[in-house]
């Protein structure tokens, strides 16, 4: 079977990852959280908080916070099942106590808090099962020790959240090595552990202003690795969608290091493989920095078209509706900047045979904004777009864009009919030129190699090759 394998492998790219598929016998949960403490531990249940006297629960409270720090195997379904009980009772009793008593978190319980929290949350994620994963199709990796995972992060938000909580006191526990650990598990398979995660980093971005920095150096030191090392990381729009946040409460003038993140960071990111599981977020941000600047629209959409895919039609419809994005919110004068590079691209984007990529092209014409611009700069934009545009109503396949295409031509024809006819009499004028010129050495051609003596399909196979190829490739059909 291997060998049949390798052999499909190094034929059809295709193959081989059906036939993976095939024989990868998929598992639906996965556990890094266990790890081998000796002996197992029974846990016994304790006297119930809402029993205690207001003497009593302070020291209860830490006592269930140590218990809670014991870690259970999930893999094995049937193993200590009461201690696995006990601490989840025990995780729920914990969550509502924070949650609705107020001077309960005291200065000598937060050391016990982040214990427990970190002894449960933070561990070395495990290899993924599938080394072919593709998180669009699929399913990923839960975390079989789920059940008690999310209620430690339940009760870290409502630790966070609560009004007795002290930023000055936490900072003692939550420093620069917890937010490291923290950060990592972002590349999580686990999509639950994630939306956690991405909450609770945001609590702490907002409550501890002297980790604010550090947070966005390892964040922007995960986005380097991922762009130019690994090309993977599960939590890319858990992070970008953090960012947004944090982009949209930075003071003006931005400082070099924000403009810099832009244009190292988040506009290569847009080459990945992986574009479509976080581009929503990632075009968010950019758009966020261009509201925040409007001089940096002019780099942006030139680093754009730099990394413009060139063979890949999905990334390309991506790429057409972030620029739409950012003409949404573009200035005139920054737009005058950029009009000829990028609808040189937008022509070509309309002239694709992939319709998607044409009507998502055309369908710039729909908005009044970039509509008031283009007819701004008609002068400009309809002689870059015109030749792209006549010939697509004459040629293209999909009746839909052809449909599409004539809308977009009779408005541009009301804004500048007479730039409009001149244009559209050159380009007739042309197309006679060329044709009389291809006629031209298709009579050469047939008197060179005896002219009458061609058949008439011979004759006309040659005319359509061309009028459809070029006079430069005529020595191909005369050898």
């Amino acid at each position: 079977m291997s060998a049949a394998i390798s052999a499909a492998e190094k034929v059809d790219g295709f193959t081989r990852k059906s036939v993976r598929k095939a024989q990868r016998q998929k598992r639906s949960q996965g556990s890094s959280q266990f790890r081998s403490q000796g002996s197992p531990v029974e846990l016994s249940p304790l006297p119930q908080l809402k029993d205690a006297t207001f003497n009593e629960q302070q020291d209860l409270f830490c006592q269930k916070l140590q218990q809670c720090c014991v870690l259970f195997d999930f893999m094995d379904s049937v193993s200590d099942l009461k201690s696995k009980e006990i601490k989840r009772a025990t995780l729920n009793e914990l969550v509502e106590y924070v949650s609705t008593n107020r001077g309960v978190i005291v200065e000598s319980a937060y050391a016990d808090i982040v214990k427990m929290i970190s002894s449960n949350i933070f561990r070395t994620l495990p290899p993924s099962d599938n080394p072919d994963f593709d998180p669009e199709e699929d399913e990923p990796t839960l975390e079989a020790s789920w059940p008690h995972i999310q209620l430690v992060y339940e009760f870290f938000l409502r630790f966070l959240e609560s009004p007795d909580f002290q930023p000055s006191i936490a900072k003692r526990y939550i420093d620069q090595r917890f937010v490291q650990q923290l950060l990592e598990l972002f590349d999580s398979e686990d999509p639950r552990e994630r939306d956690f995660l991405k909450t609770v980093l945001h609590r702490i971005y907002g409550k501890f202003l002297g980790l604010r920095a550090f947070i966005r150096k390892q964040i922007n030191n995960i986005f380097l690795r991922f762009i130019y090392e690994t090309e993977h990381f599960n939590g890319v729009a858990e992070l970008l969608e953090i960012l947004g946040s944090i982009i949209n409460g930075f003071a003006l003038p931005l400082k070099a290091e924000h403009k810099q993140f832009l244009m190292k960071v988040l506009i290569p990111m847009h080459t990945a493989k992986g574009l479509a599981l976080f581009h929503a977020q990632l075009a968010y941000c950019v758009v966020q920095f261009l509201e925040k600047d409007t001089t940096l629209t002019e780099p942006v959409i030139r680093g754009l078209l730099k990394f413009w895919p060139k063979t890949c039609s999905q990334k390309e419809v991506m790429f057409l509706g972030e620029i739409e994005e950012i003409l949404d919110v573009i200035e005139p004068t920054q737009f005058k900047k950029i009009e000829e590079p990028l609808f040189k691209q937008i022509s070509k984007s309309v002239s694709s045979s992939h319709f998607q990529v044409a009507e998502r092209a055309l369908y710039f014409w729909n908005n009044e904004y970039i509509l008031s611009l283009i007819e701004e700069n008609i002068d400009k934009i309809l002689p870059i777009m015109f030749g792209s545009l006549y010939k697509i109503s004459k040629e293209h396949w999909n009746p839909t864009i052809v449909a599409l295409v004539y809308n977009v031509l009779k408005t541009l024809m009301e804004m500048n009919g007479k730039l409009f006819d001149e244009l559209t009499s050159s380009y007739k004028a042309e197309r006679q030129r060329e044709k009389k010129e291809s006629e031209g050495f298709l009579s050469a051609a047939l008197v060179e190699k005896g002219g009458l003596g061609y058949s008439q399909r011979s004759c006309f196979l040659l005319s359509f090759f061309l009028l459809h190829s070029g006079k430069q490739d005529l020595s191909l059909i005369l050898l």
